[in-house]
């Protein structure tokens, strides 16, 4: 799961959204390619976007689950490779501590009808491939991301992965990245995604829309 032709609904909201191009990065998937490799390949597509002429600067990442994770991850790979960071990033659901640590992944199991503590845990051994889940570039809530450009965090309120991204949105925060928090009561996993027949999936995503939009021209004024 995860390949891009799954996203041309999601990627032609925000199109729409924020009337810009979208352009979705065909990474390597685990189990056949595990960890760092798709945050490798998606760095590469970045770096590559930029050095077709792409201004950075009016650049912004999104992702949901391991890709809101991702949002994060790629910064930090770009910051210590030295290439210019985005304008800003939106991490959705974010799936942000391999751990499955947060409170949330015990007292939200069943409230999330799209995710297990169970298949999670399954999922984060495949990706992980034998590395250790608090490696700071899988899961960015043990990351240095100091210096990072503004980053919004948006997680369901019924998720396992409440804590955690909560947790995430905190550690960007003490290190002094401008974050936004915004927690969705009775949403699932992901919850974009159904966005032509959701009205809170509408409004999360004209909330990313503004959010991104605003980064950019804060980017692009400095």
């Amino acid at each position: 799961v995860g390949g891009p032709g799954g996203y041309h609904g999601l990627a032609a909201a925000f199109a729409k959204a924020m009337k810009a191009r979208v352009y979705l990065p065909d990474y390597r998937l685990a189990p056949e390619h595990a960890f760092p490799v798709p945050i490798e390949d998606t760095f590469a597509a970045y770096r590559w976007l930029i050095e077709q002429g792409q201004n950075p600067k009016s650049v912004t990442f999104a992702g949901d689950s391991a890709g809101g994770a991702m949002v994060v991850s790629v910064m930090v790979m770009a910051r210590n490779a030295g290439v210019p960071l985005p304008a800003g990033g939106a991490a959705l659901s974010p799936w942000a501590n391999l751990e499955h640590t947060g409170a949330s992944m015990f007292n939200r199991e069943g409230l999330d009808k799209l995710n297990t503590k169970a298949g999670l845990d399954l999922m984060a051994k495949t990706f992980l491939g034998g590395a250790l889940p608090n490696s700071p570039e899988a899961s960015p809530v043990f990351a240095d991301v100091r210096g990072l450009p503004p980053i919004l965090v948006q997680i369901g309120e019924g998720e396992l992965m409440l804590s955690d991204a909560i947790r995430l949105a905190g550690h960007l925060g003490e290190n002094r990245v401008r974050v936004s928090l915004e927690v969705w009561p009775g949403m699932f996993h992901v919850w974009h995604m159904f966005q032509a027949e959701l009205a809170e999936g509408r409004e999360a995503i004209a909330n990313v829309a503004v959010f991104l939009s605003q980064a950019v021209e804060k980017a692009s004024a400095a």
